[in-house]
């Protein structure tokens, strides 16, 4: 490319204007637990997609989806306290009358219902673990 030269040094023409470079992390970035899964129960809210929230965090979709993968297999621990992001934290419990609570027996179960679906588990599931599943039934719309 020739450039003409009009005895300008500091000046170039043709050049537009300023030139800004915007370079992406390079290499292997370590992510603490905690961040993880706050970025997978914001990938999980209703109304966002899997793309919006990766582009927001700079990482590429193939990974949060990795991330969604292991917090449904119980792999990524998802905590479920609105203390840590500033979220409610809240699972809405629907209470029913009907006498006095049983003791506890090998057969009892919960019984979870999530937009139609009604998922049984073991009456010693971890709250925790119900409230992960809850999430993950609402995220599948």
């Amino acid at each position: 490319m020739a450039f003409e030269d009009d005895g300008d040094d500091e000046r170039v023409r043709g050049f537009a204007g300023r030139l800004e470079v915007i370079e992406k992390p390079t290499g292997r970035r370590s992510w603490p637990d905690a961040l993880k899964a706050r970025i997978v129960r914001e990938s999980f809210a209703a109304g966002v997609t899997v793309s919006e929230v990766a582009r927001r965090h700079r990482i590429s979709p193939q990974h949060l989806t990795l991330w969604r993968r292991a917090a449904r297999e119980g792999q990524l621990q998802l905590s479920f306290d609105g203390a840590t992001d500033g979220g409610h934290g809240f699972v809405p419990v629907a209470v029913v009358e009907g006498g006095e609570l049983p003791g506890r027996h090998a057969d009892e179960h919960i019984s979870v219902e999530v937009d139609g679906v009604v998922l049984r588990l073991p009456a010693a599931t971890v709250a925790a673990r119900i409230a992960e599943i809850v999430l993950a039934l609402g995220a599948r719309r």
